[in-house]
């Protein structure tokens, strides 16, 4: 697995909007906060042209993505590049992208989450090169940073790091909530529970981890993008994790996609998964969130955890895709650990 180089004081972080661009009101006053508070923290931010422009959902045309994504990528002074935005089309960038050209190039770290599994999750497991999964450029914008908003930027200076289960979550009450201020931070009102799903008392797996979003994934499968069994097969003696996310789905449509996964030989040598909270399921037939998962895996001994901080459901422990993570998940807590070294 290659690990970029440590980002440290003084380097410059690039932001570019490889899906959706930055244009609302509020978004534009957390964005221009973001890069404060990347700066304040010792570091240079520069945005490409497109990270506050938007038109039918992408920031602009595929080609210009891709263009101003391949600018920083070559850019020697950049260290890290953030994705602005989440969105729906950041896969029809992956068709502009010369991945041999990529190769050519000295690797930085590239973050983000939701749509940008496109991005990351591609990167490692056809590159071979570790990625994070972590929170987009406007989640910086916040006047007090969560953890996790720390632990992304440690994660990216290669710093050793334990991430704790938190306390408190966001509960999703829909789209039409009114943000008073575009500096405020999460709104943690509910409790954190990680839930052992066949009622272990606790669970410790570790390996080679590859994940991110099940909305995203499950349109990779098949395509000439799918390196997932190369990927397996590479780090079979690591043994594989899997980090698994929903943004919005049914259970039918869930359980359709795992099973497709299964029956493509994703979890093979899987030593466990550990599912984030899903921040839109709706529970079809009857069937539980859980009970799908349960059907789907009743035939193996695969470890399996959900409802962890990781995703859509605010906070989220960034996780470097393709890393060798440790996890242990007990009474309702747990934590996640960096055990290969950078």
């Amino acid at each position: 697995m290659i690990y970029p180089e440590s980002l440290k004081i003084g380097d410059v972080i690039g932001i570019t909007a490889m899906s959706c661009g930055i244009v609302e009101e509020m978004d534009l006053l957390r964005a221009d906060n973001a890069k404060k508070n990347l700066e304040k923290r010792g570091f240079k931010v520069i945005e490409t042209q497109n990270v506050r422009t938007n038109c039918n959902a992408r920031s602009s045309s595929k080609e210009q993505r891709a263009k101003e994504f391949m600018s920083l990528w070559k850019d020697e002074k950049v260290k890290s590049i953030i994705i602005a935005e989440g969105g729906d089309f950041l896969c029809e960038v992956l068709d502009e992208l010369d991945f041999e050209e990529l190769k050519k190039y000295k690797p930085k770290w590239i973050q983000g989450y939701s749509d940008v599994t496109n991005l990351g999750y591609v990167f490692t497991t056809n590159l071979d090169i570790a990625t994070i999964y972590g929170p987009n450029y406007k989640s910086f914008g916040m006047n007090e940073w969560h953890i996790s908003l720390e632990n992304s930027i440690k994660l990216m200076q290669n710093e050793e790091l334990i991430q704790n289960s938190y306390e408190k979550c966001e509960e999703f009450k829909g789209w039409d909530k009114k943000e008073v201020s575009p500096y405020t931070s999460y709104d943690l009102t509910k409790d954190v529970k990680w839930v052992n799903l066949n009622g272990e008392d606790e669970i410790k797996f570790s390996g080679r981890c590859i994940g991110g979003c099940l909305d995203v994934i499950k349109e990779l499968i098949g395509t000439k993008y799918d390196k997932v069994r190369e990927y397996i097969n590479k780090y079979k003696v690591d043994g594989i994790v899997w980090f698994l996310e929903i943004f919005e789905s049914n259970t039918p449509e869930v359980f359709r996609t795992l099973w497709q996964m299964k029956n493509s030989g994703y979890f093979e040598n899987c030593n466990g998964i550990i599912f984030g909270r899903p921040l839109m399921m709706r529970e079809d037939y009857g069937l539980s969130y859980y009970q799908m998962i349960k059907d789907i895996f009743k035939d193996t001994k695969i470890p399996i955890i959900c409802d962890s901080d990781i995703g859509h459901v605010a906070p989220q422990i960034p996780i470097i895709n393709g890393s060798v993570i440790e996890i242990v998940s007990k009474n309702g807590k747990g934590n996640i650990k960096n055990i290969d070294k950078l």
